[in-house]
């Protein structure tokens, strides 16, 4: 399967194939431009059009964890054989805001580097767990700052690919260490924002950091004695 998502995380339609069902009855195809569940990120929703005409939303896309291959869960029974053509088009709007929101999530970790938790987004928005060392304390205002500083200053993202092996000679390329990439991986996947940041993450992002747009810092939770929580809405 192609996982057009990475190579073009624009592209908003694409015709393809059918090839399998699970026994849930989900979808498998030739390609795809729908990002499944994971990494914090939401599975992409959409349409998918038969070449008679039949639409069907896509309600849920998910990787199955044995094969690897994504799968695409439609609302209503659609009896689809082996090599139906199909058309699959994304919810833009939704996959955009989980771009920005994604790019946004790198910057936040550059403007706090310390060590991520966890996070999570959504089309309003976001938030980030770090673990601070002892004495410091977050500023919204500082980070509200510095957040609309590197948007402005709209540096370029691009993907990078790599290998597991060669990843495992750079560990500090892993900032959330609660979900790390497979280091027995062939090919894993690091976003660099140019002059800024590189990391690895297999989720999808905007172009350019100008893209992210305006954000504001919502509130900053308490989650333990060093484990802070931050908070950031989509604008």
């Amino acid at each position: 399967m192609a996982e057009q998502f990475y190579q073009d995380p624009y592209q908003k339609r694409i015709d393809t194939t059918v090839v399998s069902h699970d026994a849930q009855g989900g979808l498998v195809l030739a390609d795809t431009i729908f990002y499944p569940l994971g990494g914090g990120q939401p599975a992409d929703t959409g349409t998918l059009c038969t070449a008679d005409g039949a639409c069907y939303p896509v309600v849920n896309t998910l990787r199955d964890p044995e094969s690897g291959q994504i799968v695409h869960y439609l609302a209503g029974a659609a009896e689809l054989p082996a090599g139906a053509r199909v058309t699959l088009e994304l919810d833009w709007d939704r996959r955009y805001s989980h771009m920005r929101m994604h790019t946004c999530q790198h910057l936040l970790s550059v403007v706090l580097p310390y060590e991520v938790t966890g996070g999570n987004l959504n089309q309003e928005g976001g938030r980030m767990d770090f673990n601070l060392p002892e004495g410091v304390v977050l500023d919204k205002d500082t980070i509200q700052r510095e957040l609309d500083r590197l948007i402005a200053e709209d540096h370029a993202v691009r993907l990078i690919l790599t290998t597991g092996e060669a990843l495992r000679a750079q560990p500090d390329l892993v900032k959330t260490l609660t979900a790390p990439p497979p280091m027995d991986a062939t090919e894993v996947h690091l976003v660099e924002i140019e002059g800024v940041d590189l990391q690895s993450c297999a989720g999808t992002h905007v172009q350019r950091t100008a893209e992210v747009g305006r954000v504001q810092v919502k509130k900053i939770e308490n989650k333990g004695a060093r484990n802070k929580r931050v908070h950031v809405a989509l604008l």
